[in-house]
């Protein structure tokens, strides 16, 4: 299959090792994976703001930039959701951009349901010998329904023990712009969810979205936990012989 991976702007600028090790996961896998360099931001962060007319520029230069792929994979629930959710109700019906939003945005993926859908596959071939937790972003299980794609990919993880994470459904409280406008309550949530990473014992929290990662995250490192986060696909890309 000839792939593209749509890394997001989070990831681009902030994670780029998670973008890597999407690339090599899928290659292991028999992929022909294809980075669009003249991808940009797919408009989230505008659109829940209010810039619907940026949102449909970015909207139009995304479909331009991944036309002709037979799938796109986003290591990202939350970029994901935007694409399928939101993009086909930016276009003007029976206009140029509303049906090259009906070519491209069927062939979008986050990245466990490409694995599990698509390829067909719930072993990877991954080895990672820790004790993790997973914590089901707000997006990933609400918008794209992941339901247990990530937890099967995890259980088939050699060396890995899955515990499960008390209150796993309950937000974090990043939300992108929700965080900066509710920085109290965000705070709040996030301690919250630390608490019940804690009780489980894990070494490592995974997620499918690195945004929620770095919120959560930013608490375990200053209450100087050790739990580290990793985001699915770095799991996922690690073998016996990487350890």
């Amino acid at each position: 299959m000839r792939v593209a991976l749509f890394i997001t702007c989070v990831n681009d600028t902030l994670f780029p090792g998670t973008g890597k090790a999407v690339v090599s996961l899928l290659r292991r896998l028999g992929c022909d994976v294809d980075f669009p360099a003249a991808q940009t931001c797919c408009g989230q962060m505008h659109v829940n703001t209010g810039y619907r007319e940026q949102g449909v520029r970015l909207a139009r230069h995304f479909t331009e930039v991944f036309a002709g792929y037979d799938a796109v994979v986003a290591p990202s629930g939350s970029c994901a959701a935007m694409v399928r959710e939101q993009y086909p109700k930016l276009a003007r019906p029976g206009s140029r951009g509303a049906a090259a939003i009906a070519e491209v945005v069927p062939k979008v993926y986050e990245l466990s349901e490409f694995l599990i859908d698509v390829l067909k596959t719930d072993d990877v071939g991954a080895y990672f010998p820790h004790r993790v937790t997973y914590h089901p972003t707000c997006h990933s299980l609400r918008g794209l329904h992941l339901g247990d794609r990530p937890t099967r990919l995890l259980k088939n993880v050699r060396g890995l023990e899955l515990v499960p994470l008390p209150g796993a459904e309950e937000c974090c409280g990043f939300g992108g712009t929700f965080a900066v406008k509710n920085p109290a309550v965000s705070a709040a949530m996030g301690a919250d969810k630390t608490r019940g990473i804690l009780d489980t014992g894990a070494e490592v929290l995974c997620a499918a979205d690195n945004s929620c990662l770095m919120h959560i995250g930013g608490t375990l490192r200053r209450q100087k936990t050790g739990v580290r986060t990793m985001h699915l696909a770095e799991i996922l890309a690690s073998t016996e012989e990487a350890q």
